[in-house]
């Protein structure tokens, strides 16, 4: 009775590391996703600072311009640097979009993997929980089962 018991205390202890393992996978994917939401979040807090740093400098460089003497208005040279000064922190904003994208993506993947592990874990610990009562039922049936006389009473 003893080896039935410490069977099933065996497969009751393979299946619990197993859900466990899978609940810590899932907590780390939760973990994951919550960092995938935070690097989102300061994404978007670069690209409006960018943003603003953008329009502070063109605040500053229009009122240069304008105290230099210079036609902000007309002044194609004024003009181009204004352009070029824009088109420069779009393709900023736009490295910024695209990195946190692929960053998101990653995180994503490595969530995914995560939970997968856990799921693995997890039936790997089902498959060992099947082998250990496979295993205890053998044990049992081997020493339930009385060993055959041993030449004993042969010849007399």
């Amino acid at each position: 009775m003893a080896m039935i018991a410490s069977s099933a205390l065996n497969v009751f202890g393979q299946i619990s590391a197993g859900k466990a393992q899978q609940e810590s996978s899932k907590l780390n994917a939760f973990q994951i996703k919550t960092d995938k939401a935070l690097n989102k979040t300061q994404a978007m807090q670069m690209s409006r600072a960018r943003k603003e740093e953008y329009d502070l400098a063109t605040s500053a460089n229009i009122a240069a311009f304008a105290a230099a003497g210079r036609d902000v208005g007309s002044d194609r040279s004024v003009q181009a640097f204004l352009e070029r000064q824009e088109s420069l922190v779009g393709e900023d904003i736009g490295r910024i979009a695209r990195q946190q994208n692929i960053q998101g993506m990653k995180a994503e993947m490595a969530a995914m993997a995560e939970k997968r592990r856990g799921q693995n874990a997890y039936v790997s610990s089902l498959f060992s929980a099947a082998g250990t009562v496979a295993q205890g039922i053998y044990q049992y049936k081997t020493v339930k089962t009385p060993a055959a006389p041993r030449g004993g009473g042969e010849g007399k």
